[in-house]
């Protein structure tokens, strides 16, 4: 196939603002809202430039963009070690516990910021009611006592969550913009597509190239470090949601895997990228179950009213042994494997009963805390789902009188929520017990010198959610402003052309502007396809051979072999996607970067000779959890010039004894 070239024959060259920095953000999720507000503080009195850059608007960017009713990472009276034993436990039994730990110990400030900077946080009152977030209540660093819907987790009323988080960030950047005397330094609705490493030094990092999503102009950063912190993938496989549905996910469709993608373009190793996170959420809306679980005491059967953890514990402890002999203590995954054996069964459709365990609450309470109850559940979507707000709405449901449907949805790839694919880094360096070879100086940086991650990015590290990315943010800039002070004399150089860059960047433009009249319908062309249709077809090969929702995620070598062949031609073919503007401009990139995830994805699945996430993925050629053999890290490498993945074992350590 004749591969295409922009010569800016048929569109027009963008002009080009390059930018020069110390520390470069790139995202505007929690991770890098955190890195902004903490980098200021220790950056601007040394004189360090920060910009952070984003794809999106920090105000609504990220996993917490549609708001949340609980933060789900609060030590408050916990232990951290036990916080590791929490995660541990849950990601069967192999994870970075020094990263954990790490986490656990620095959560909690950052939690009392979000209180300090106006989020409602419940409390429990003296004599035990709940107070919720429009009451007066001492605050957490004043005694307050949160409530709690699990142990870990409190309540919260969260719509503006990120809103707020966002404004400390900017107000931060601010103070550094006007200390260095920038003219700016938050560049949004900004694209970076591509890392640049140092002309002298190919192992670090140097520059980062990317577009506006709303006018004709690319930029090029130069950076002595940078946090890469763009969440995790999310429409890599077909979803559930179809036609005009398609756009709904759990997780928000703009992660489009380019973490991982440009991590891996950049020469980093990435760990246990086979992870990946299936929730079982309430039916179409995709609305979060966690408060219903936790908060409300519901529960979840089958249509028989049958609990599936229980019925099915026997048969799910012959294939995985120990991950199922408690019913009381299964993991994530396992409920879900048990709830698709009576899916499988005829069993179905499983049901969460709202309606019971409101009626059990309303045993205890008067009219008036009734009516707060029922607002309270509605209220648990319009902080954070609004869409499922409307399915109930739409189908009459009524949660006090009704059950709901659940049902596990398509898979996701993530190192933040219930998951821990991403990125292999260096730890702290000063946990009892860890590797020396597990820190290599600075703190959440990657195997690339100069480039360092948080949030999704972080691998074998899952279970922080929206405090905890706050908080690895945090952990990461100042690791990075330490890296600046020690590299005081580099001066990055670009190692490649900008323009060759842009050549790239923009080829989708001239593709379809060379060829557009070729046909009479712009969408049917037989020299070129749409961002759309390639998407499509990436979902559906990722689907049928690596385990989605059309095989009950089940596959095997013969089929990730099978689907990886597939994705090869797909990369082929993806070099002739075309867009007729900026917005299909963004949705070609993405689709280049949820191709790499995808690949990535699929090469750890293959390696890995076990069913380590029964209730995410099965191998049905090793349809067991192999700990003698498996329990351990999967690292992997991709070489740009040859395009091979290659992927090894790494050695678990624990060091939190159980």
């Amino acid at each position: 196939m004749e591969k295409e070239t922009c010569t800016w024959s048929f569109c027009e060259k963008p002009p080009v603002e390059e930018i020069e920095t110390d520390l470069l953000l790139i995202g505007g999720g929690m991770g890098c809202c955190g890195a902004a507000f903490e980098g200021a503080r220790w950056a601007t009195p040394k004189g360090l430039k920060i910009t952070m850059v984003d794809k999106a608007a920090s105000d609504r960017s990220g996993a917490v963009a549609m708001g949340l009713s609980a933060i789900n990472t609060y030590m408050g009276e916990n232990d951290p070690a036990d916080y590791v034993k929490y995660v541990r436990a849950d990601l069967m039994g192999v994870i970075r516990e020094d990263l954990v730990y790490d986490l656990g110990r620095h959560v909690d400030d950052s939690v009392h910021l979000f209180e300090e900077w106006g989020l409602p946080v419940w409390k429990r009152a003296d004599d035990g009611h709940t107070m919720d977030g429009s009451q007066p209540a001492p605050k957490l660093t004043e005694g307050g006592k949160p409530v709690r819907s699990g142990r870990w987790q409190i309540m919260i009323n969260g719509e503006s969550y990120k809103v707020i988080v966002a404004e400390a960030a900017k107000k931060a950047l601010e103070y550094n913009r006007e200390a260095t005397g920038v003219e700016q330094n938050l560049y949004e609705r900004v694209f970076i597509i591509e890392l640049i490493h140092d002309k002298n030094d190919p192992k670090r990092i140097a520059g980062a190239v990317g577009f506006s999503v709303r006018e004709h102009k690319a930029y090029v950063f130069k950076a002595k470090c940078m946090l890469l912190a763009c969440g995790g993938a999310v429409n890599v496989f077909r979803p559930r949601s179809s036609a005009e549905g398609q756009g709904r996910a759990w997780y928000p469709v703009w992660n489009a895997g380019t973490t991982y993608a440009l991590a891996a373009e950049a020469g980093c190793e990435l760990v246990l990228m086979e992870n990946r996170f299936v929730p079982a959420r309430f039916k179409d809306g995709y609305g979060p179950v966690g408060a219903w679980f936790l908060f409300f005491k519901c529960k979840a059967t089958n249509s028989l009213g049958e609990d599936y953890c229980v019925t099915n514990l026997q048969e799910a402890n012959k294939d995985f042994g120990k991950y199922a002999e408690d019913p009381h203590k299964l993991t994530t995954a396992m409920r879900n494997h048990m709830m698709m054996i009576d899916m499988k069964a005829g069993k179905g459709p499983i049901l969460m009963r709202t309606h019971e365990a409101m009626a059990e609450l309303a045993k205890t309470m008067d009219a008036k805390q009734i009516k707060h109850l029922e607002a309270e559940a509605w209220e648990d979507f319009l902080d954070m789902c609004i869409g499922q707000a409307g399915v109930w709405a739409g189908q009459n449901i009524e949660p006090d009188k009704t059950p709901s449907e659940i049902m596990p949805t398509e898979p996701y790839l993530l190192g933040s929520h219930a998951g821990c694919a991403g990125i292999w880094v260096s730890g702290p360096g000063d946990i009892k017990g860890a590797p020396a070879e597990w820190s290599w100086g600075y703190n959440r940086m990657t195997t690339v010198d100069g480039l360092f991650t948080c949030g999704d990015g972080v691998g074998a590290s899952g279970h922080k959610f929206s405090s905890g990315s706050h908080a690895e943010g945090r952990m990461a800039s100042k690791a990075m402003v330490a890296y600046c002070l020690d590299h005081a004399d580099y001066k990055p150089e670009l190692g490649r052309d900008v323009d060759e860059i842009l050549a790239e960047v923009y080829l989708p433009f001239e593709i379809y502007e060379k060829y557009k009249n070729y046909s009479t319908d712009p969408y049917t062309n037989p020299h070129y396809i749409r961002p759309k249709m390639l998407q499509a077809r990436l979902q559906k090969i990722m689907d049928e051979y690596v385990g989605g929702v059309a095989t009950w995620y089940l596959t095997s070598k013969t089929m990730l072999e099978a689907g990886l062949k597939q994705l090869e031609m797909l990369k082929e073919d993806a070099s002739k996607m075309a867009a007729a503007d900026l917005h299909e401009l963004m949705r070609c990139w993405e689709n280049y970067h949820r191709i790499m995830a995808g690949e990535a994805h699929a090469q750890h699945i293959l390696f890995r000779e076990d069913s380590r996430y029964p209730g995410y993925y099965f191998r049905g050629d090793y349809f067991k959890v192999d700990d003698e053999n498996w329990r351990c890290f999967t690292v992997s490498r991709y070489d740009r010039k040859t395009h091979k993945w290659t992927v090894e074992k790494r050695d678990y350590v624990q060091l939190v004894p159980d």
